[in-house]
């Protein structure tokens, strides 16, 4: 169900590549937001899918591309695979 609420919107048009930075270092507040605006879910249900998308930020981005094509969804998963590369070193930074 949340995959219908947010893939199709993610990639229509094109995957926003600032939205893929933004989830791979979990500001994921904008999807929580959504989530509890769009009234499907009671407030521990948001609490455990925001926990599950903190720990591990690719559940949110294998969710968005669920309805991406294939070429789509290589993009974006070399950029992230790009992404965990040099997040160790912006940390250093």
């Amino acid at each position: 169900m949340i995959s219908a609420l947010f893939s199709y919107e993610f990639v229509d048009g094109g995957v926003d590549y600032d939205s893929l930075e933004q989830i791979h270092r979990c500001d994921i507040h904008d999807w929580v937001s959504a989530l509890e605006s769009a009234g499907l879910f009671d407030d521990a249900v948001v609490a455990e899918i925001e926990q599950a998308w903190r720990s591990n930020p690719k559940l949110l981005l294998d969710l968005l591309l669920a309805e991406a094509d294939e070429m789509t969804m290589r993009r974006c998963l070399i950029t992230w695979a790009a992404l965990d590369r040099i997040a160790p070193l912006a940390q250093i930074g």
